[in-house]
């Protein structure tokens, strides 16, 4: 029986890890997908049009190769980069970004996430936590929300007193306008869905325990307070979308097409070009023929379970 060659060799290996980059795009959609197939079905129902996964996964990866582009040209430009993901809760945001920073060096790209201010940053210069996460030269941050909570959460909860609301939307203008002026490329997408889609989105969450931790008292309270926000929001529209950094509304209800449409978008918003790159070649291993491998005790090792 003959050998397989190289090239044949090469040809299997390449064939593998495409496969296993393939399961893990699979892994991340069924990550999210619910427990229950009857609400599963349900969601089937509403969404008759949706993309099939084949069309989906290929334009997912081709523009995933093109933000892998993105970020080179970022690291050898010395380019900064902010990204502000806001919407309403459950729109899908989290789902984006997962799929930007999938395959990206997480020195380059990374994603800031800040939990309720303490005590000490609430008597601090509303900016000023949010200012230490800004990114430096050859840096991209993803905020996964923003300083738009004053705008939303804050405001509609009671978290800040109206003088406060209104300070902020008189600075956020000459704050992002500073950023930018600094050299920061700054773009703000807004995940919209409908009140029936969130209503929808909320009920799989409660019947699927993998997805629970999810839903905040807060989270729950943005339904009862639904008209609330959506005024909140259409003055933070009308008072914070500036020529150096307006707002785009990313249309939410399909969460396979928000994430394309969102990602194709951001890459329009930044003229990356192909960087030099040094070509790389792998060194011979140096070979000892006096070492000997150490046999380790069998508790240093995991179990094979599976």
């Amino acid at each position: 029986m003959s050998q397989p060659n190289d090239n044949s060799a090469a040809a299997q290996w390449l064939k593998a890890e495409l496969q296993d980059a393939l399961d893990e795009d699979y892994e991340l959609e069924l990550s999210e997908e619910v427990l229950s197939r009857e609400l599963d079905g349900i969601y089937q129902t509403a969404h008759p049009d949706g993309l099939d996964r084949l069309t989906y996964f290929r334009e997912l990866i081709r523009l995933q190769g093109e933000l892998i582009k993105l970020q080179d040209w970022v690291a050898h430009t010395k380019q900064k980069i902010v990204v502000l993901f806001e919407g309403r809760d459950s729109a899908g945001k989290g789902g984006v970004i997962k799929r930007i920073t999938q395959r990206l060096n997480p020195r380059i790209v990374r994603v800031a996430a800040l939990p309720a201010p303490s005590d000490r940053e609430r008597t601090q210069w509303y900016f000023q936590r949010y200012v230490q996460h800004l990114p430096a030269g050859g840096e991209i941050v993803l905020f996964d929300r923003s300083w738009y909570n004053r705008a939303g959460v804050e405001r509609v909860m009671g978290f800040a007193r109206p003088d406060q609301v209104e300070d902020f939307f008189r600075d956020v203008p000459e704050f992002e306008r500073m950023l930018v002026r600094s050299g920061i490329r700054l773009v703000k997408y807004w995940f919209s869905i409908t009140d029936e889609e969130q209503q929808m989105r909320f009920m799989m969450r409660i019947h699927d325990p993998m997805k629970q931790w999810k839903l905040s008292p807060m989270d729950l309270q943005s339904r009862v307070r639904w008209e609330q926000y959506t005024k909140a929001k259409e003055d933070m529209f009308a008072r914070t979308s500036i020529a150096e950094a307006p707002w785009y509304i990313v249309e939410g209800n399909d969460k396979k097409r928000a994430r394309l449409n969102c990602i194709d978008h951001l890459l329009q918003q930044i003229p990356y070009e192909p960087v030099p790159h040094d070509e790389i070649t792998l060194p011979d291993r140096v070979f000892n023929p006096e070492y000997e491998r150490a046999t380790l005790p069998p508790n240093l090792y995991v179990p094979q379970k599976y």
